[in-house]
């Protein structure tokens, strides 16, 4: 199984334990971004998956809101990186609304993955290597439906209290993280008040990070070939 199917078997699985704690008892964690923002696609790629290697997600009402430090401007949407930016961020604003529940996410991994390698103009081979149907998503785009969810994010994300300084801006419980955003586990974890405290808030960080490292790389290239990396590089010790 691929990286990418992995992590679509995972958040299918972390939405069933997520199910078990009362939706009262959650934590919010909110993600505000633009689709080619690098320090965005480096958050997503490189530690907001994390939620989903552990049980971290059981407890974490996660959202992501795509459309970041774009603006309005007679009547049309501007993005800061360029028009292909507006299309990425309505292409993930419509696979949030075709999968509501945290499904979405391993599509916007895929996406956030080619923009993070710069090529992001292959996003739509994400369907292929995700096994998902393409066209609620195109249906969105291709309509008048992608650009109200675009307008309605841009004024979730203008109404932010205080208002964010730059993206990634990511708000924990509606407590911005600042610099901070890397961490945003431990955020979680703290603000956490329910009895059903998951594993991941009670482990060391040092060695949850390097469980949740090694389990990636086995889900990518095998257990031995993990261990050779393991071996060879020193952020894995």
């Amino acid at each position: 199984m691929d990286a990418l199917r992995l992590l679509l078997v995972l958040s299918i699985i972390s939405s069933a334990a997520a199910a078990a704690v009362n939706n009262d008892e959650k934590v919010t964690l909110e993600v505000y971004y633009e689709t080619l923002c690098p320090y965005c696609s480096n958050l997503i790629v490189n530690y907001l998956y994390k939620l989903f290697d552990s049980d971290l997600k059981s407890i974490t009402d996660l959202r992501l809101i795509p459309y970041g430090n774009a603006k309005i401007k007679n009547g049309t949407i501007v993005c800061q990186h360029g028009p292909w930016e507006c299309v990425l961020n309505t292409v993930e604003s419509c696979a949030i609304d075709a999968w509501p529940d945290v499904d979405h996410f391993p599509f916007i991994y895929c996406v956030e993955t080619l923009v993070y390698q710069n090529n992001y103009t292959y996003w739509e081979t994400c369907f292929e290597k995700l096994g998902l149907d393409a066209t609620p998503v195109t249906d969105c785009y291709n309509s008048d439906r992608g650009t109200q969810l675009e307008l309605r994010y841009a004024a979730e994300t203008n109404a932010l209290q205080p208002p964010h300084k730059y993206v990634p801006w990511v708000v924990v419980d509606g407590q911005p993280l600042y610099d901070d955003y890397e961490d945003f586990a431990s955020y979680i974890c703290k603000a956490y008040k329910g009895s059903a405290t998951p594993s991941a808030c009670t482990e060391s960080s040092d060695g949850h990070i390097l469980k949740v490292k090694m389990n990636f790389l086995k889900s990518l290239f095998g257990e031995e070939t993990t261990k050779s990396i393991q071996a060879l590089f020193s952020w894995l010790l």
